[in-house]
């Protein structure tokens, strides 16, 4: 339940249309929901302004379904990270509203129109087109927590012209993720080209020494431009979340 529903059925219970019993029985499942397997956190919307997510990897379909319409009772937009495409197949025949998105690996399901929190643009880059699952995993859950946002991918070192054509839109950017695998150096290079802040993601993508994102990690947390936070390897949900509340600010 977030912030705007739970006014709703307060104002409902101050206007008399609804009796105490029935707002008892709506805020039943707070502050969690056991449902035996998973005890779903449904006051996070309110405590963190957006619902808790589903990480898909090691749950089966059915339990993802079942943690999914548990949020969507509770009137809430849903965002499940990390899910192949066979286990979604099965969970769009019981959540019929979800969404797949097979680059991110993504399921979503979109209650209403999200309100825009951020007062300004993030930008989501990725180094080579090997590493935009990883930027779109970013993309998607910075849009689904209210951020406006544009991609620029295929913008990596190697051909150094394509990232200076987009100059001027890096500048216009509130905040920047920047997604890179094989040696991570992309952004160290953002980082001295705009004032923004950045989150670099360094993916496994990459050749035997780059160690499975370990090579980009290294460099990342190296990088000698300022004002550049660094996230784990492949975690492009925690950079586009991150990136979110930045926007917000």
């Amino acid at each position: 339940m977030n912030k705007d529903k739970l006014r709703e059925l307060l104002q409902s219970l101050q206007a008399g249309k609804k009796d105490v019993d029935t707002v008892l029985e709506s805020l039943r499942s707070w502050p969690y929901e056991n449902l035996g397997f998973a005890r779903v956190d449904h006051h996070r919307s309110l405590r963190r302004g957006f619902p808790e997510v589903i990480f898909g990897e090691g749950k089966s379909a059915g339990q993802i379904a079942e943690i999914m319409k548990a949020i969507l009772a509770q009137h809430s937009d849903v965002l499940v990270t990390r899910v192949d495409g066979a286990k979604a197949k099965e969970v769009k025949k019981k959540i019929k509203k979800a969404v797949y998105d097979d680059v991110s690996r993504t399921l979503t399901v979109r209650q209403k129109k999200a309100a825009k929190k951020g007062k300004g643009l993030v930008l989501v880059l990725a180094a080579g087109t090997s590493d935009i699952p990883v930027a779109e995993e970013a993309a998607i859950t910075a849009e689904m927590v209210g951020s406006r946002v544009e991609r620029l991918f295929d913008v990596g070192v190697a051909g150094l012209h394509r990232l200076l054509d987009h100059f001027h839109q890096m500048r216009e950017a509130s905040v920047l993720v920047v997604v890179a695998g094989m040696e991570g150096a992309l952004p160290s290079v953002v980082g001295g080209m705009v004032s923004k802040p950045i989150i670099a993601v360094p993916t496994s993508v990459g050749y035997g020494v780059s160690f499975k994102g370990l090579a980009a990690l290294m460099t990342m947390l190296n990088s000698c431009a300022p004002g550049i936070a660094v996230v784990n390897i492949d975690n492009g949900f925690g950079a586009g979340y991150l990136a979110a509340l930045i926007n917000q600010g």
